[in-house]
């Protein structure tokens, strides 16, 4: 049956997901080991919290592997969908839910209006993770929904690996300046809120563009063109404040489109 298929290679790529999100958790607990120790942030506890900054991104690049490997071959399944959103769980919700709870909202670090309900802003965002995968693999269930091509253009809710690397990009550009400025807890203000943010969205109906679709066959119009160019050059030429540029980019893209919506006159005419 369809549910039994195991197909190795996009599968292959889902357990290098888990793999990379595993590991970026072992390598938060060793970072917030070695803070404790010295009671302060420390060089070693800031290169321990990049590789697992790191290994979050590479879990995104194997995550967005998986998918496509199914797609082209025809090989999609619902072993491969829920076996997909087990890693992302690990990887996109709990990984970077430690890295900013260990970093900077912890009782050690954190602001001190924080440091009793760090840990809550920090499972908020976990648990609106797994509801958004959750609901995305109930309304992407082709035996629930059988009439798929809505879902498969945009995203309903903020993705979660998108989530994931918006959270990790300010955390990494955070740490640079880190190194120069050990004081890092008095950022520990725009943590929560940007967190309590990508919650809501994760969770909300807010539409964002997917890339399913793309191949080298994709045509594209130059008012599409330019900007995604821009965003790459940003991102090659500036690194993390490039990457961070353009993920509150996305995030603030989706937010504006849902708004127009709703400010459009009654009767104005749309199009598809």
């Amino acid at each position: 049956t369809q549910a039994s298929r195991i197909y190795f290679l996009p599968n292959l790529m889902t357990a290098g997901n888990l793999f990379c999100g595993f590991v970026a958790v072992i390598r938060c607990i060793q970072a917030n080991y070695e803070m404790k120790q010295a009671a302060e942030i420390t060089l070693s506890a800031i290169n321990l919290y990049r590789e697992a900054i790191w290994l979050i991104f590479g879990a995104a690049a194997f995550d967005m592997l998986d998918g496509r490997l199914a797609r082209m071959g025809g090989r999609e399944s619902l072993f491969g969908a829920e076996f997909d959103s087990l890693a992302d769980i690990i990887s996109f919700g709990i990984a970077p839910a430690l890295l900013v709870f260990f970093l900077i909202l912890s009782p050690t670090q954190g602001y001190p209006a924080f440091r009793e309900v760090g840990w809550f802003f920090a499972f908020i965002y976990l648990l609106c993770a797994a509801v958004r995968l959750a609901r995305f693999n109930v309304i992407t269930n082709p035996l629930l929904f059988s009439d798929k091509k809505d879902s498969s253009r945009d995203f309903v809710g903020l993705p979660v690996p998108a989530a994931a690397i918006t959270v990790t990009s300010l955390v990494l550009f955070l740490l640079d300046i880190a190194e120069t400025n050990r004081a890092l807890h008095r950022w520990a203000l725009v943590m929560p809120v940007l967190m309590a943010l990508i919650a809501l969205l994760m969770i909300s109906t807010v539409r964002y563009p997917s890339g399913k679709k793309v191949d080298l066959q994709t045509k594209t119009r130059l008012t599409t063109f330019v900007p995604v160019l821009i965003a790459v050059a940003g991102v090659v030429l500036f690194k993390e404040v490039g990457l961070l540029a353009v993920m509150l980019g996305y995030i603030s893209f989706g937010i504006i489109r849902h708004l127009r919506r709703f400010t459009r006159k009654p009767g104005a005419k749309t199009t598809a």
